[in-house]
């Protein structure tokens, strides 16, 4: 095997790719980089019955929008392909066959009807059935027939699985998360490794292609902690050097009780999945992080501290800095709770950090969806550098900065009756005059001149000010009111006062 860091990714094309998987997936890519190693994309659909079209565009997809795309995998053919474990089912059987010559499997002719009897009487007698040492002797398999009798099934064309038969001692293992792992095999069952319709089980599979791609470290979900025992010895039995296991913590729900699933971001309106998906069988929309306006940097910023922490107090990573900071050491072993409002403050983090121009542009095609005409894209762009601060999505612009645009055709009650007052429009009408006056429409000029001229009058400021920004928003919210003034100019100022004079008093 290679002494360099090989890592996979190993989804099955069953579905959409929950942000648990895209979280496994982050995890594998930081620790291949970080160690300039590879990351290998493997679509694990040896279960056919379960396939669903579309879902293995929609993981590759999904991968690239994250900005985590993989080293080798469908479309990026390395040395080690096919990497669909679909096109590669002609490479199994031997390897069964050969565990089966080294004494460390079996053929099993058991019948349904007979597993069946026999999970029956093990319920009658309240005990758990487990096919394994203890009875695997009472059974029609190759260890309890005669070689003849097992040729001769197998030659009259009888149906069979391999079953693994684990060597019994105690095994030693060690996690890069969880550390060191003791369990007694007496106490494994001997899982089938090849079905009857030629086809591997997940685990014969799993551990084959692990190999022969040579894969250093298997980092993956918890889920799979159960399963390290029969693939360690599995790697024993073929003679084969074992890679790293690292088992990464599981997502729970925003309660912190069970695990994060589809049904939760349903249920209670935040995302689940990277992106978009239309379940078919379900006639259902699932909503996607990318769909609801999040930045793809914002999304794996969240996910690497779904059970990753630096250590540190930094929490804004760019994926350069999580690859220079991550390290399996420091990720938990214990659940890490998904929160929803995290999520979002991660996403106003890098929000405000894009170019005035990215953002600028991307708000003037919601103007131009919804038929508001913004002048030019400079203009918007400015308007975006203004308000950007308290936005979380390009959505939110609207609130924020719509008035840069649209006049306002209501006031905001409550602020009306705290600002405008029994002389307020006599009060407005002089500010007409002033705005009027003032030969330098700038911000600070428009400043300068109705500040000067509220002192002079020696009132104060709040007199002013409260309804200047009431007219001009419509609320008492915005950026500072001269930027505003001074950004839909003299005359569209002039024409906001005059109207909310007649609408207020």
């Amino acid at each position: 095997m290679s002494t360099s860091v090989r890592v996979r990714f190993a989804p099955s094309p069953t579905g959409p790719l929950h942000i648990g998987g895209v979280r496994t997936a982050l995890f594998n890519y930081l620790f291949a980089k970080k160690h300039s190693g590879d990351f290998i994309l493997r679509i694990e659909d040896t279960d056919q019955n379960r396939y669903v079209e579309g879902a293995e565009e929609y993981i590759i997809n999904a991968l690239n929008w994250c900005k985590i795309p993989y080293d080798e995998g469908p479309g990026k053919e390395g040395n080690c392909g096919p990497y669909r474990q679909s096109e590669r089912k002609g490479m199994y059987k031997k390897y069964a066959l050969e565990l089966i010559e080294k004494g460390a499997a079996y053929y099993a002719f058991d019948t349904a009807e007979e597993l069946t009897q026999a999970r029956s009487t093990a319920e009658a007698n309240k005990e758990t059935f487990i096919y394994n040492h203890n009875n695997r002797g009472q059974f029609t398999n190759s260890l309890s027939l005669s070689t003849s009798e097992v040729e001769e099934r197998l030659s009259r064309g009888d149906e069979y699985v391999i079953r693994f038969k684990p060597e019994l001692k105690t095994l030693h293992m060690f996690d890069e998360i969880r550390k060191g792992i003791e369990i007694n095999t007496s106490l494994l069952d001997d899982k089938v490794l090849f079905k009857s319709d030629g086809m591997p089980t997940y685990h014969l599979a799993n551990v084959v292609d692990d190999h022969e791609m040579e894969i250093s470290h298997v980092i993956r979900g918890e889920e799979w902690l159960p399963s390290m025992a029969l693939h360690v010895l599995l790697y024993e039995s073929f003679g084969w050097k074992t890679p790293k296991f690292a088992h990464l913590p599981l997502i729970l729900k925003p309660t912190g009780k069970g695990k994060l699933s589809k049904r939760d971001g349903a249920k209670f309106g935040f995302p689940v999945f990277p992106m978009e998906w239309f379940d078919a069988k379900e006639n259902e929309t699932f909503a996607g992080y990318k769909e609801d306006g999040y930045l793809p940097d914002a999304v794996i910023n969240m996910l690497a501290f779904l059970g990753w922490n630096p250590g540190t107090e930094q929490e804004i990573f760019s994926l350069e800095e999580l690859i220079q900071a991550f390290s399996l050491d420091k990720v938990n072993s214990s659940g890490a709770k998904f929160d929803p409002e995290k999520a979002k403050w991660f996403q106003q983090q890098w929000y405000v950090e894009q170019d005035d121009a990215v953002i600028g542009a991307a708000f003037a095609k919601a103007l131009q969806e919804k038929n508001i005409e913004y002048g030019s894209q400079d203009y918007v762009n400015l308007v975006c550098g203004l308000v950007k601060e308290r936005a979380v999505f390009t959505e939110d612009l609207f609130e924020l900065a719509g008035f840069f645009f649209t006049a306002p055709d209501s006031y905001d009650e409550k602020n009306a009756k705290k600002a405008w007052k029994e002389d307020t429009n006599d009060i407005m009408n002089s500010v007409i005059t002033v705005v009027q006056e003032c030969e330098d429409d700038s911000a600070a000029g428009l400043s300068a001149a109705i500040k000067g001229w509220i002192t002079s009058q020696e009132m104060g400021f709040g007199k002013v000010m409260m309804p200047l920004r009431l007219a001009l928003v419509g609320s008492l919210m915005g950026p500072d009111v001269f930027e505003i003034a001074s950004m839909i100019g003299k005359n569209e100022t002039i024409s906001r006062i005059k109207t909310a004079i007649a609408q207020l008093s």
